[in-house]
């Protein structure tokens, strides 16, 4: 009984040891480029916060490579590409190189920040919120400026409301 289980702890030693010995050649890898994303963009508009297909179409116009499109041609100095969701559209303008140089989004009926829905709540308590849209414009020069247009309806009663990503009316 003891050889048994000495045997199989040698074993248990010396499989594991020899599994670690390589046996083939190191593999060779092609050369990897890494794309740089529109990082200014992305900074710019910072909508982190932001529900996830609005952040997604960001980051999207922000990878696209403008480069590899089927439409590129070496003569155009800017090129303008359309992305679209069910409820947004994101209109971005491309410099020749891929950089973003100006974008207009319109975005409706998304979750709102909670300082923009807290300071509707508070100086409009009554009210229920019916439509919203969410703008975006961003230009390489100007930086990127955000915008809800908000209608609020108190029974017949109907107003609209400006206000930026922190709460202020605007």
């Amino acid at each position: 009984m003891r050889r048994f289980v000495l045997i199989a702890l040698l074993i248990g030693v010396i499989v594991p040891m020899a599994a670690q010995v390589p046996k083939t050649q190191p593999v060779e890898l092609d050369e990897i480029v890494v794309k740089a994303m529109n990082y200014k963009y992305l900074s710019a508009v910072d909508n982190s916060e932001a529900p996830i297909p609005i952040w997604n179409i960001e980051k999207e116009a922000a990878m696209f490579d403008v480069n590899a499109s089927d439409v590129y041609l070496d003569n155009f100095n800017t090129y303008q590409v359309t992305f679209r969701i069910p409820d947004g559209v994101m209109v971005v303008a491309y410099d020749q190189d891929g950089e973003i140089i100006k974008t207009i989004e319109r975005f409706k009926n998304f979750q709102m920040p909670m300082d923009v829905v807290l300071s509707i709540k508070e100086k409009y308590p009554n009210w229920e919120i019916v439509k919203d849209v969410f703008l975006v414009s961003y230009s390489e020069k100007k930086g990127a400026k955000k915008l809800y247009k908000i209608k609020l309806r108190n029974g017949d009663e109907v107003i609209r409301v400006k206000m930026d990503p922190t709460g202020n009316y605007l």
